[in-house]
């Protein structure tokens, strides 16, 4: 079986890939990744993962959204609706080519990963807003609370640092494969905190769960792609 994986949630418009973006994507299609959600956390990124979707058609496909968190130190601040009116209409603009919407999401304290804090009201929201599908990227809150969203319909992701925390196998174990995705959320939330993380990592997660799981890379890798395919559609074309 040809290697496919898919990951799922990636800021390939990082300064960290500033320089040698080309050989980032090449290691990439080496090692087995057939697409990558390519995220932003900011507006200004937008452009820049749109050219590269271009650059690269049917490998990088973009994805719109504003960190809940945006500035640093003392000016760091959350993210309030009007804060995002000024860039509607570049989700109006570009709405045929981005395959969802995302970075979103509640951040309650200055220094987690999204829903550490929030997981409980972030998928209580969701279902009070009736979405039916989305990806929750590297989900940290408890087994009981992701049981909550997988009755909802909602998927998980896990980048290759959760393989340093057993907590995390305790909510991988109980989260259904049919509802579990791979990402790297490279450059960040590699094996080694002070390394680069690329999406060519993404074995790193793959290998994890079926470890945690107790079965094969292949069954993880095949499940974990028609789950991506089934959430992102766009990602078929």
């Amino acid at each position: 079986m040809a290697r496919e994986l898919i990951d799922c949630h990636c800021h390939l418009s990082a300064n960290e890939f500033t320089q040698d973006i080309d050989d980032v994507l090449l290691r990439a299609k080496k090692t087995g990744v057939k697409a990558l959600v390519a995220v932003t956390e900011g507006a200004s990124e937008f452009e820049k993962v749109i050219q590269l979707s271009k650059i690269y058609p049917g490998f990088v496909f973009p994805c719109f959204g504003i960190h809940p968190l945006q500035g640093s130190g003392k000016d760091l601040h959350s993210v309030k609706v009007q804060d995002l009116e000024p860039f509607l209409p570049l989700f109006q603009k570009h709405r045929d080519n981005i395959v969802a919407i995302g970075e979103i999401g509640l951040d309650f304290t200055p220094w987690n990963v999204h829903s550490r804090s929030a997981a409980k009201a972030t998928i209580a929201t969701m279902k009070e807003l009736g979405i039916g599908q989305a990806l929750l990227h590297n989900f940290a809150g408890k087994p009981s609370v992701a049981m909550e969203g997988v009755q909802a319909g909602f998927s998980f992701s896990f980048p290759p640092a959760v393989s340093k925390n057993e907590q995390r196998a305790k909510l991988i174990r109980q989260i259904p494969l049919e509802h579990i995705c791979l990402e790297t959320d490279s450059p960040a939330l590699g094996l080694d905190d002070h390394v680069r993380n690329e999406p060519g990592n993404i074995t790193i997660s793959c290998e994890y769960i079926a470890k945690v799981k107790r079965i094969s890379p292949g069954v993880v890798m095949e499940v974990t792609t028609q789950n991506a395919l089934r959430l992102f559609p766009r990602l078929k074309t």
